[in-house]
Parts: C-alpha cells; sequence; structure tokens
C-alpha cells in the first residue's frame, strides 16, 4: 500500500497519473500495403544484453517489411516510468489476450501476478514463442514466493512444470556460458541437413558477438544451426578448438492446456550488437514468419533492413542507457537507442 501510495505523488507531481506513469507500450503498427493480419508482442526485460535495444529494432522491421503489427513491452521502473533493464515490471502485457505471437528476450522476472497471467494464459493456449539469449532463465521467484506462478522459475523442481519456462517451452533452462564475452565472438553455421528449413532462407554468414552459451540438445529438438566460439571479436578470428561446435538454433513443439501445442523458436544470441549481422537478422525475421506458421510466405529477399537509426550499445550488466521512457521509440524514426548515457551505471 506504501508503495502504491509514493508510486501516486509521484505520478501527480509530474502532472500525471499513476496509469499513465506505468503506460508502456510503443506500438508499430503493420504496413498496410503488406499487412499480414497478425499481431505479435515483443518484451524486452533482461539485465545485461540490451534486449531493450535489440527488440524495438526487430519490430520496427517485422512491422515495416513484413507487415506484422507489433507491441513493444519494456521493464519499466513504476517510480519513473523509464525503462528500466531487467525490471520486474512489464505493463502491458494484457496485449498477449489478442496476440498471435510473441517474441521474449528476458532474465530473471518476477512479475506480478496480474501482468504474470497475460503470460501464463498465452502459453496455457500454446501461442507461437521466438525465445532469444536468457529467456532460458526468462523466470526467477524468490524461494518463499507463494505466486501462481512459482512454476516458471528456471530451477522450479516440481514435475508439473520441470526446470520452469525454458525447459518447459524452449527446451532448455539455463546451462551456463560456453565463451567468453567480450574477449571471444562467435561463428553460427548452417547444419547441412538442415538447409532448406524455411528459417534458414536467404541466411548466410551468421557471426555474432554474444559470447558463446552451452547448449544440452533433447531428442524432441530440431536443431538448424551450430556455434563456434571464436579467439577473438573479429569476424575471421581463429576457431577455439577447446570449444567444438555447439547447437545455437533450434526448433521444438510444447505442450499448453488440454492437448494443445504450440511452435517454439530458440536462439542462444541475440545481444544488441548481433542484430547488426545480416545473416542474423533474417534468420530471426524467418523465425517470426515460421512461429506463426507462415513459413510458405518467407522471401529470401525480403528487406531485413533497419528502420530509423540503430547504433546499439555494447551489452554490459547494468550498462544501459539512463532516462529513457518508451515513448522516446514511437514511431519509425527516432534512433535506437535514444541515446547511449550509460554514465549512470554503477
Amino acid at each position: 500500500m506504501k508503495n502504491t501510495l509514493i508510486h501516486l505523488a509521484v505520478a501527480l507531481l509530474l502532472g500525471g497519473s499513476a496509469a499513465s506513469i506505468q503506460a508502456n507500450p510503443v506500438h508499430y503498427p503493420a504496413n498496410p500495403d503488406i499487412a499480414k493480419g497478425k499481431k505479435l508482442v515483443l518484451i524486452a526485460s533482461d539485465h545485461e544484453y540490451r534486449s531493450e535495444e535489440t527488440i524495438p529494432a526487430l519490430a520496427r522491421i517485422l512491422a515495416k517489411h513484413h507487415g506484422f503489427d507489433c507491441t513493444v513491452l519494456f521493464g519499466i521502473n513504476p517510480d519513473t516510468g523509464e525503462i528500466e533493464a531487467g525490471r520486474s515490471n512489464i505493463p502491458g502485457l494484457e496485449a498477449l489476450d489478442s496476440a498471435d505471437g510473441l517474441v521474449i528476450f528476458a532474465r530473471f522476472q518476477e512479475l506480478p501476478d496480474d501482468q504474470m497471467k497475460h503470460i501464463d494464459a498465452y502459453l496455457n493456449r500454446a501461442g507461437p514463442v521466438v525465445a532469444l539469449r536468457t529467456s532460458t532463465h526468462a523466470f526467477k521467484y524468490a524461494k518463499d514466493s507463494t505466486s501462481p506462478f512459482r512454476k516458471y522459475d528456471f530451477q522450479y523442481a516440481g514435475d508439473d512444470y520441470l526446470k520452469g519456462f525454458g525447459h518447459q517451452v524452449q527446451g532448455q533452462t539455463w546451462v551456463g556460458h560456453y565463451g567468453k564475452n567480450h574477449q571471444q565472438s562467435t561463428r553460427i553455421t548452417i547444419v547441412p541437413e538442415k538447409k532448406d528449413h524455411p528459417i534458414l532462407k536467404g541466411v548466410s554468414d551468421i557471426w555474432v558477438q554474444a559470447g558463446g552459451y552451452n547448449a544440452e540438445p533433447a531428442d524432441d529438438w530440431n536443431i538448424l544451426t551450430m556455434a563456434q566460439p571464436l579467439m577473438s571479436m573479429e569476424k575471421n578470428g581463429v576457431p577455439d578448438e577447446t570449444k567444438p561446435p555447439m547447437a545455437s538454433e533450434w526448433t521444438r513443439t510444447y505442450q499448453g492446456k488440454e492437448g494443445k501445442t504450440g511452435r517454439s523458436f530458440t536462439s542462444l544470441y541475440g545481444a544488441s550488437e548481433d542484430l547488426l549481422n545480416d545473416g542474423y537478422r533474417r534468420m530471426l525475421v524467418n523465425a517470426v514468419y515460421w512461429s506463426l506458421g507462415l513459413e510458405d510466405a518467407i522471401d529470401p529477399q525480403s528487406s531485413i533492413a533497419f528502420v530509423g537509426p540503430y547504433q546499439p550499445n555494447t551489452f554490459s550488466g547494468k550498462g544501459y542507457a539512463r532516462g529513457i521512457k518508451p515513448s522516446a521509440y514511437d514511431g519509425f524514426e527516432s534512433p535506437i537507442p535514444a541515446h547511449n548515457n550509460i554514465s549512470a551505471a554503477k
């Protein structure tokens, strides 16, 4: 109650209301000339890899060049209404109630129940999921939590939803690093037998700047690509001979309720600077089509150009640009990020 009153007081001092200071969604309407009639919700709230930059940039591409209606939701500081990387407060999740697809890039979220219920309902109906990097451990609940959604915790031990969201939806919870961030970049290659998979149409020369993540493939994974850690941050870097290629992107189906099944695509990469690579960016766009069952509409020559300026910050723990409200990303022409003020990082 005390926190609610504080939030209300701050909002009134700023000339707004408690509802307006929680305002979160950024909406990118589908290009009407190529509209697909599909609504996407894209969630960004991780602590390190600058999902708050990757996700709006991807959403603009999907809306402008591919005709998807995109709603972007961020982790928000409720006192200021500003984007706060990794914050467990994502207002606007009710957009999932009518969504056709979900793109999630999150880490260690313990959302209020009135927000989490929308994610729970979406997964119960087995909606399509495209999950990036830290989403294998998207949720983390306090040990004494009484939330009905605690089962989504990446370490959940109950047989009813073992290892939480990552394991149940993506097929893997958090495993660990397989390469050193900022010292070892990663070359991603297509599994030869999967070169004709729709998600890989027009995809080549994938190189990402994020260090490798471990993977523990299960029998139900359809592995599309393999990641090779390099010995440098150069695209033509020498492979790390101590680390053979590891699965990096895969598809599977997951179980909702009442026998429903949904499509899931996982990428263990997706940091803000990873999106600069054309091959990686196209793969993510294709994955959205595939998740929605629109693989026949994938055009390997379609545009994946950035919409508006995109000059991402180098990812780092707590190194996110401060003082940015979601409204800074309204429209298609504002720069992403709105600025690079990371001086307040501690």
